[in-house]
Formats: C-alpha cells, sequence, structure tokens
C-alpha cells in the first residue's frame, strides 16, 4: 500500500492534466491507467483521428495540384500508410504524456482501479497482483467515456462489419462503400476521410441536418460541400434491422417518404458515447448517478461520496477533451486548496475538422430566437477574403451574433478552413467580456483569413467592407 495526496483514476486528458496540476501544486500524485497515457484522445479519438484528417487534406490538395501549376501523376492513395502514420502520431504524443509523469515525479499505476472506502483504489494489475493505495485528499473518477453501438436495430459492434471509430483507426485499406451513422462531429470527420481516400460515402442521421448541435447557417454549408465532393447525405432517416451478410451489412433505410434497402461493406457507427463508470465500484463507495448515466457532481466537482471527485466525460456534457483537461485543473487547485477560477461552460468551443472545418462558440442564432434575445448577425464569405482565395479556401464563412444594445458577444460559427483555430480569437473576446466594438478596434494582419472576423463584426454594425 502507498499513500499519496490524491489519486487520479483514469490518465485522459481529465485525469492527466489534472496530475500534472497537482503535482505543480506540490502534491504526492498517482494515475491509474490500464492503457496507454493520454486516454482515448490520444489513442483513439482526438490526435489519431486528426492525423488521417490531415492525410485527407493533402489527398484533396493534390487533387487540386492543377489548378496551382503543380501537376501531380499516377498519384495513388493508400489508406493504410496513412493509418500507420496516425498510430505513430498516437503513440509519440502517449510517450509524450508519460515523460511528463515523470518530469513531474508522478506514479503510474498501471492496471484497472476500483474504489474502495476511505478514499483507498485497489489497482488490478495485468499481471492479476492487486494493490490498495490510499489518498489523503481525495481519488478523483476521470475514467472518461466509450462508443457505443446500435444493438437494438442490429448494429451492434463486431469490429469486422459495424466498426466504431476505434475500429476504423486501424483499417489496412479504406472500402470502396461505407455508411456512416451519425452526422455528428465524429461521423462527418470520418466521412471526410473515407471520402478522401476513394470510399462512396453515405451519411445516414435521423436528425433533419448534420452537425445537429451547430448553428444551422453552417450544417447547410457544410452539407452542401460535402454533396460537392459526393458524399451521399441523408437526413430524417429511420433505420430498420440492418442484417450482416458475409461481407456485406444491409440497412433499411426510410426518409423523405420513400423507404430503400442500402447495402454497404462497412458501416461505421458514430452515434454518440456512453461514460465508463461500470466496473469501477461506485455504487459501492456511495456514488450516485444522474437520469442520463454520468455522475452526480457539485460546482467543486464533488460526488455524494465523501473525498470522491469526478471530471471529464463521466461528469457530463459536453464530452470534450478540453473541456475535460480544463476541469482536471481546476479541481487539482481545489484539492490544494489552491485560489481558483470556476470554469466557464458557456464558453467551451466546439471544433469539428472535416473539410471544410466548422467551430463555434456561445450560442446558435435558433437558441438566441428560443431565450427571446434581442440580436444582429454578422457575417462574412471567405469567398470575399483574399487569404482564402489565395489558398483556394473559399468555402464557408465567419457568422457573429452580438446582443442589440450592447454588442455583447452571443455566439460565434466559422465554417471554413482553419476555422478550429479562429474560434479562439472568440473565446478569449468571450472569456474577457469584449464587445463587437472592440473586437473591431483590434488590426487584423492583411492577408489573413482572421480578417474575416473582423469584417463579420464589422457587419453586425452595418459597416461591412470588403462584400
Amino acid at each position: 500500500m502507498s499513500q499519496f495526496d490524491v489519486i487520479y483514476l483514469g490518465g485522459g486528458p481529465a485525469g492527466y492534466v489534472g496530475a500534472l496540476r497537482s503535482a505543480q501544486l506540490g502534491q504526492s500524485v498517482a494515475v491509474v491507467e490500464r492503457e496507454g497515457l493520454g486516454g482515448t484522445c490520444v489513442l483513439w479519438g482526438c490526435i489519431p483521428a486528426k492525423a488521417l484528417l490531415e492525410a485527407a487534406s493533402i489527398a484533396q490538395k493534390v487533387a487540386k495540384g492543377a489548378e496551382f501549376g503543380v501537376k501531380a501523376e499516377q498519384v495513388t492513395l493508400d489508406y493504410g500508410v496513412a493509418m500507420k502514420r496516425s498510430r505513430q502520431v498516437s503513440a509519440q504524443n502517449s510517450k509524450g504524456v508519460e515523460f511528463l509523469f515523470k518530469k513531474n515525479k508522478i506514479t503510474w499505476l498501471k492496471g484497472t482501479g476500483v474504489l474502495g472506502a476511505n478514499k483507498s483504489v485497489k489497482v488490478t494489475g495485468a499481471d492479476g497482483k492487486v494493490e490498495t493505495h490510499t489518498a489523503t485528499k481525495g481519488v478523483v473518477i476521470a475514467t472518461g467515456s466509450r462508443v457505443k453501438g446500435l444493438p437494438q436495430i442490429g448494429l451492434e459492434l463486431d469490429r469486422q462489419l459495424i466498426l466504431s471509430s476505434d475500429e476504423a483507426l486501424t483499417l489496412d485499406k479504406a472500402p470502396a462503400t461505407i455508411a456512416v451513422i451519425g452526422a455528428g462531429a465524429v461521423g462527418c470527420e470520418f466521412a471526410d476521410v473515407f471520402n478522401a481516400f476513394g470510399s462512396k460515402v453515405t451519411i445516414l442521421e435521423v436528425m433533419n441536418r448534420i452537425l445537429p448541435v451547430e448553428d444551422e447557417d453552417c450544417s447547410v454549408e457544410l452539407a452542401k460541400a460535402f454533396k460537392k465532393r459526393g458524399i451521399e447525405i441523408i437526413t430524417g432517416a429511420k433505420l430498420g434491422t440492418a442484417k450482416k451478410g458475409k461481407a456485406n451489412v444491409t440497412i433499411p433505410v426510410e426518409a423523405n417518404g420513400e423507404k430503400q434497402e442500402m447495402t454497404f461493406d462497412l458501416v461505421l457507427v458514430a452515434a454518440g458515447r456512453a461514460p465508463n463508470v461500470e466496473s469501477i465500484g461506485a455504487k459501492e463507495a456511495g456514488v450516485q448517478f444522474t437520469e442520463r448515466g454520468f455522475i452526480k457532481i457539485t460546482e467543486r466537482f464533488e460526488t455524494t461520496a465523501k473525498g470522491i471527485y469526478a471530471i471529464g466525460d463521466v461528469a457530463g456534457p459536453p464530452m470534450l477533451a478540453h473541456k475535460g483537461s480544463r476541469e482536471g485543473h481546476v479541481v487539482a487547485d481545489i484539492l490544494a486548496g489552491h485560489a481558483h477560477h470556476p470554469v466557464n461552460y458557456g464558453n467551451i468551443p466546439n471544433a469539428t475538422y472535416c473539410h471544410p472545418e466548422v467551430a463555434s462558440i456561445g450560442l446558435t442564432e435558433a437558441q438566441c430566437k428560443e431565450k427571446g434575445l434581442k440580436y444582429k448577425v454578422g457575417k462574412f464569405p471567405f469567398s470575399a477574403n483574399g487569404r482564402a482565395r489565395t489558398s483556394g479556401e473559399t468555402e464557408g464563412f465567419v457568422k457573429v451574433i452580438k446582443d442589440e444594445r450592447y454588442g455583447e458577444i452571443l455566439g460565434a460559427h466559422i465554417c471554413g478552413a482553419h476555422a478550429t483555430e479562429m474560434i479562439h480569437e472568440f473565446a478569449v473576446a468571450r472569456e474577457n467580456e469584449y464587445t463587437v466594438e472592440e473586437i473591431d478596434l483590434a488590426v487584423h494582419a492583411h492577408p489573413t483569413l482572421s480578417e474575416a472576423i473582423a469584417e463579420a463584426v464589422l457587419d453586425s454594425m452595418g459597416k461591412m467592407l470588403h462584400a
């Protein structure tokens, strides 16, 4: 048995960031993690997926090379090579976290953890050996989430014909045809990747538009770009019970009053995630859950069990790596008795890394209407932006929603190249309560894509110059 100040159960973006911050504050820290450090984000999510998306971006640029005077002949696309590179990037990032643990003297308890009494954790290693460790200040649950199948309609993950994003990251080659079920961020990103590597992609989405949580203008713009590239999109789709063959899957689909049976080589289910709360002894330790299956927490991340805290995906939406990381930072401050700022859940950016990218922060226009807010919209197309024209990436726009009276930035939505980088100008502005006038006063370099932000802000004030 070893004793630490804090034990983190899970080494993903929430747990490992919390551990680093705790160590920085002089705490003795342990992290229980059975797989490589970095969690789903580093090993099976954000990092390897974005490496594949970068490969997809290169493939798309090569296809347009002739427009730039760069002619590439006999170009071949090899998903397997792109996949292997993505795994290498993933491993490199995981090793980076391991290095940071050593640098900060954080103990990695390799194995599976189960909560015990009096802030203890029982850790079972790969060799079956069991050790019990205690924390003087608290145990933090940061066990993340996992992919879900759709067994109710015959789409239970089998890792061969019916895949999750995990299996998609280890395929040796792109299939001839693939159905992507679910058009959230993950679904749209993989649709982009497989289309770029030659697959015939069909997106099946139960809602009436893709990226349903984003502003509708962004959904419409992305759908237009996808269709232009040959990606089939079926929204408002009702799926019947799937039938598995030896080498394909047939799915009955009803949409727009029409019924059809569609057959695919592979099916990728991207229809949500479930929190990892089973098998960690949470109920036995007195930890209670919400109706949706997340762990109940207070504003200080305390669970209903004394001395046990929860952060990241298990603590509720948004299920985003950067949200979990911020919670890890804050809970570490709390456990060390350090001054802290609470997490601003109203100012967490969304980012979808397909092409064109989509990023947002704050309220959508529909949400502003639901709240009865008086607002004005400013919008500027990338087709009128000089930098976008030079790169040939003119799809999309910047949209800002401001309070009509005071100019407060209620929400911002970007669809276009590098949107996921650009959104942070709005994140900083909103965190510091800047108005659209203050963004206008900041001089934006020319030519840059960020000038589109300045122009959208001007448009919200009725002063747009370049469109």
